[in-house]
Formats: structure tokens, sequence, C-alpha cells
């Protein structure tokens, strides 16, 4: 059974420690997931619901209210699925759609002037979006021992964003028809 990230993220969140959605909404936002993984609000609840009736989630006890906040546990059959899709997200080397290189493959529609600026425009939110990390992460540390996971997404989200400033700090400042 495959899993989108999205799947994956929440069941994987699930196994860390069982869970309501509103407490996904939590973690989710403490630990700045929406930066990498397309999980809105409102999609909780409908990934909880699609793993659930997938057989990968549970509530062992139902709630005595209709209203009642449905705590989720992953099933046995949940951890084996999130183990072996969690292994192939690591370690398969997949395509990954950037719209970055899709305006880079358009440059004959710029003008230079144009995308020196927009360069120096998208350096100007890497930056903003690496302080909000690295905000997140000091927060998540102080507040308690932040899990492997969730330490190594850190990592890797700060050495690929710090990677794009550095090109394009390189970028905006070489003419768009200079060779590499």
């Amino acid at each position: 059974m495959t899993l989108t990230p999205a799947e994956l993220t929440v069941l994987g969140l699930v196994i860390e420690r069982p869970q309501h959605g509103y407490d996904l909404e939590q973690v989710i936002e403490q630990r700045g997931i929406r930066q990498w993984t397309d999980i809105g609000f409102s999609s909780i609840y409908y990934l909880l619901t699609k793993l659930e009736q997938r057989g990968l989630l549970h509530v062992p006890q139902a709630p005595a209210a209709a209203k009642s906040r449905r705590v989720f546990h992953a099933t046995a059959e949940g951890r084996e699925v999130a183990a072996r899709n969690a292994l192939a997200f690591v370690a398969e080397a997949r395509p990954v759609p950037h719209p970055l290189l899709v305006g880079v493959a358009n440059l004959s529609l710029l003008s230079t002037q144009q995308y020196a600026q927009a360069l120096r425009t998208r350096l100007a939110q890497i930056e903003a979006r690496i302080a909000a990390v690295r905000a997140a992460r000091v927060v998540q540390q102080e507040q308690a021992v932040l899990p492997l996971a969730a330490r190594e997404v850190f990592s890797y989200s700060l050495s690929l964003m710090e990677a794009e400033r550095q090109w394009l700090a390189t970028r905006a400042q070489v003419p768009a028809d200079e060779p590499d």
C-alpha cells in the first residue's frame, strides 16, 4: 500500500504519539511541517478518516459524546505500511517538480533585469524562511527534546534552503547570459 507524503506524515505523527486532529494541527504548526508538505488544517480530519478506513488507524474507545475528540492510534498494519513507505521515501531519489526550474527554463521570456529582480525577491523570501525554520527549531528544542525525525527534518530543510540561498546570492549578481 502506497501512501502520499501527507498520509505518511499524519500516520507517522500518530505513531509517534496517539492523538486527535487538534493535537496534530498543533504539532504540524509547531514543527513547521507545512513548509515541506501540503497538509492544510481542514485536510487533517480527511486524512485521519481515510487512514482509519484503510485500517491503518483506529480509535480504541468510542467517545461518549458525538462531539468528543476521537484519539487515533496506529494499527499494526499502519505501523508496517508507514515503515515501508518511510523507507522508500528516504532511499529512493525521486524527481521533485520545482517551479523555480520551470521559470528558469523560460528565461527567454524575461529581461536580465527582471530575472535579477526575481532572484533577489526569492532570495529575501528564502532568507525569511530560513529564519522562521531556525526560530521554530529553537522553540521546539526549548520546550522538549525533539525526536530524531524532527531534528533531521529541521537539519535537511535548513541545508536545502541554505544551498538555495547560496545559489541565489551568486546568481542575483551574475548576468543571466554568463555561463557558470
